[in-house]
């Protein structure tokens, strides 16, 4: 257990922030990184050739370690909407495929499969919501053998519905089909290893459970996928890129493994410093550390919402970190009004409220949420 960390944070003493699901706070470091590095572009001339690969190298490392992949197998991206159009752009459907996805999906893990469909001529299936809320049996059952993509979170962005990746990268690999994972809404806060779920594409943003900036993002790319076709052309994906001065002499060569997928001006040196101090920040935590102390919080709001009569998913059906309540007679109208009157914030999502903490919540935290829920 993490004991509560709110002093890393600069979050008034009357504010409850449960709603790390929408986006998280700044650590003070991360912040004090953030305006030091965008004093540097004020200077410009301190900024030397080196920079433009050392920072970038040292984010693509330690989100590596994050997954339990290599630097190799990691690209970075401005959004997931970005990584994801590398995925659908580098994978062969089969004649007459099909492609799932999750009922109430997030649309950017949506659209780009809706448009691979209609490209290819393929069919895309969405998987309605389980009455007993397990969604790896749903989907397990769903694959079969004319599946050609999975497209599917670690958990569901609305209220935290887990999917055991282990079980359906095995049922994937059974049929031939390609596991592509968004996982903004678990890493950082679910541990999660691509050894063990063998993902060909997995993409991330920084803002939520990340601790980092807005407009920063990752991609795993599997091996079998790293010599595919990049989104953009840029000068620094190519070999021998670190030479300022040859940089006219083309190369039709890339740099090693993913990076041929980086974004276009990679090297932001505005945002990189941030995403490299919330990351090292998560590796001294420990993600599996997170996870225990966030399902703590949720288990004790679970008990309390259940005493008053709400719905959740059960504990095994959901992710630790995040929690969906619904009301059996709908939800209050006034209830988020009256909430962030009294300075606590959670998010509405469809007919439920999602509640989702991190290391700056405690149980006193949990405890003033649940008498106002329900007064």
């Amino acid at each position: 257990m993490i004991p509560c960390q709110k002093a890393l944070f600069e979050i008034p003493p009357d504010v409850t922030y449960l709603n790390c699901a929408y986006m998280s706070p700044l650590l003070t470091a991360v912040r004090e990184a953030g305006q030091q590095a965008v004093a540097r572009k004020s200077s410009p001339w301190q900024i030397r050739p080196h920079d433009f690969f050392e920072e970038a190298e040292q984010a693509r490392g330690l989100f590596a370690q994050l997954i339990g992949a290599t630097p190799d197998d990691i690209a970075l991206i401005p959004a997931v909407s970005y990584g994801l159009a590398v995925a659908a752009q580098n994978l062969k459907l089969k004649p007459q495929g099909s492609m799932l996805v999750l009922a109430e999906q997030f649309p950017s893990h949506v659209y780009p499969w809706r448009r691979l469909a209609e490209r290819q001529q393929a069919k895309l299936f969405t998987i309605p919501r389980p009455p007993d809320q397990d969604w790896t049996a749903a989907l397990w059952e769903r694959i079969g053998d004319s599946t050609t993509v999975v497209a599917i979170p670690h958990c569901h962005w609305t209220d935290g519905g887990w999917i055991d990746l282990v079980a359906i990268g095995e049922r994937c690999r059974q049929v031939g089909a390609a596991l592509v994972l968004d996982v903004t809404q678990s890493l950082g806060a679910l541990p999660l290893d691509v050894a063990a779920i063998q993902p060909d594409f997995l993409v991330c943003a920084t803002y939520k459970w990340l601790l980092g900036p807005y407009s920063m993002g990752f991609l795993y790319v599997a091996p079998p996928h790293q010599q595919g076709q990049p989104l953009e052309e840029g000068w620094i994906a190519r070999q021998g890129s670190e030479n300022f001065a040859c940089l006219v002499d083309y190369q039709d060569a890339y740099q090693p493994g993913s990076r041929r997928f980086d974004v276009g001006e990679r090297s932001n040196f505005a945002l990189l410093p941030m995403v490299i101090t919330a990351l090292r920040q998560i590796l001294t935590w420990q993600v599996s550390e997170i996870a225990t102390t966030l399902g703590s919080l949720t288990h004790k709001l679970a008990m309390g919402v259940a005493e008053r009569g709400l719905i959740t998913a059960p504990a095994h059906q959901r992710a630790n970190h995040m929690l969906g309540i619904r009301f059996p007679d709908g939800l209050p109208a006034d209830l988020m009004e009256r909430l962030a009157q009294e300075r606590v914030y959670v998010s509405q999502r469809g007919s439920s409220i999602r509640v989702s903490p991190h290391l700056y919540n405690d149980l006193t935290d949990i405890e003033r949420l649940l008498h106002l829920i329900l007064p």
